[in-house]
């Protein structure tokens, strides 16, 4: 279906690159209108559509720019919009950063929840024929012909508190409010130094990420015990949005990247001009 949110909300909160507090307004939109961005702080409420044209940059996270406007950390509240069913949504945001909140797409999924979804028209998603693979080193993402839409998601690290870690979710299980929203974002302890001196993750703090470090994760309790695994395959949703539709598709990533989740999508996106 084409669909939209029955009634508006907002939550504000601090960017996790920016260290700068947002607020974030999501209201319904018109049929085939799209998931897009308003910088409600910005002369001429400049307009960014959520899509893989307006793909700026992916370091740690993605960011989409029109012009000089850009808005950066879209991934979880895309993916709880796309995961969500909602196609079209204008989002206001006073700022450059979507908020961090809990470091998961957990509280926009539940504000998704308590205004409904509001259905259009039925829409077609794109369907690949043959495998589509990106890689980089050992490093890859894929999309391969596939009965429904699936996202298989592995990752490796060399701490014993993450180690190797698979998960995988299709929307067919109609869970992601429980299964994958609430995964949280994580960091290892010994880049944050690092990271902070390159002007990023500025909002950062335990409260709102993982950290793991050689001795083990500096505030669990874990949500799962593959919880890593499972925001990156929450990351994959959200950049995969940017399609306009999930694609029915099983998606396979190993060790991937905001740069090879765009990658794929990029490649995914010429079927629709063939």
């Amino acid at each position: 279906m084409n669909n939209t949110i029955k009634d508006v909300f907002e939550l504000s909160g601090v960017g996790l690159h920016s260290g700068v507090i947002t607020t974030v307004r999501v209201m319904p939109a018109k049929p085939d209108a799209g998931r897009y961005f308003v910088r409600v702080d910005l002369p001429d409420r400049p307009i960014i559509p959520a899509s893989i044209e307006a793909v700026s940059q992916t370091t740690l996270s993605t960011e989409l720019a029109q012009g000089e406007a850009k808005v950066r950390t879209v991934e979880h509240l895309l993916a709880a919009l796309a995961a969500s069913g909602v196609d079209n949504a204008q989002i206001e945001i006073d700022g450059a950063e979507v908020p961090l909140l809990d470091g998961s797409a957990k509280i926009w999924t539940e504000a998704i929840a308590s205004v409904g979804i509001f259905p259009i028209s039925p829409t077609s998603p794109i369907s690949p024929t043959s495998p589509i693979w990106i890689h980089q080193e050992d490093a890859f993402v894929a999309a391969l012909p596939a009965p429904e839409t699936r996202f298989t998601y592995g990752i490796d690290f060399p701490y014993q508190a993450i180690g190797n870690q698979w998960h995988s979710w299709s929307i067919k299980e109609g869970n992601f409010a429980e299964a994958i929203a609430p995964a949280r974002t994580f960091g290892l302890a010994e880049q944050i130094e690092h990271l902070q001196k390159a002007g990023l993750i500025k909002g950062g703090s335990l409260d709102n990420a993982l950290v793991c470090s050689q001795e083990g994760w500096l505030n669990p309790p874990l949500r799962f015990t593959n919880e890593p695994a499972r925001h990156k395959l929450l990351d994959l949703v959200g950049d995969i949005s940017l399609l306009g539709k999930l694609p029915q598709a099983h998606f396979v990533a190993y060790k991937a990247s905001h740069k090879l989740h765009i990658q794929l999508a990029q490649e995914l996106a010429k079927l629709t001009s063939l």
